[in-house]
């Protein structure tokens, strides 16, 4: 399979802006045989959890940010996620 040039890579972008995490995690499963996850919802900031796809036959890395918030329902405090920001980007070995 060959690696994604930069117009592939911004058209990824565009398309898993409008997904939800669960629908853009799946895509991006489906996407690549050999991908990996490489990190799941690691907090490097405070209220930001980072989740890292590594597509090795794609040579593109992509990095899923979500913001955390609590909420009270029905007396009980849950955790509620929403995907804020999506980066795409190259892996080293990737010169397209």
């Amino acid at each position: 399979m060959a690696y994604l040039d930069e117009q592939q890579r911004q058209k990824l972008l565009d398309e898993l802006k409008t997904m939800t995490f669960n629908q853009a995690r799946r895509r991006l499963r489906r996407l690549d045989p050999r991908g990996r996850l490489a990190f799941f919802r690691n907090a490097q900031e405070v209220g930001r959890f980072m989740t890292r796809f590594d597509l090795e036959s794609l040579g593109t890395r992509v990095t899923l940010i979500e913001g955390h918030r609590d909420a009270a329902k029905d007396g009980k405090l849950k955790s509620e996620f929403e995907l804020v920001e999506v980066i795409v980007e190259p892996t080293p070995d990737n010169r397209l």
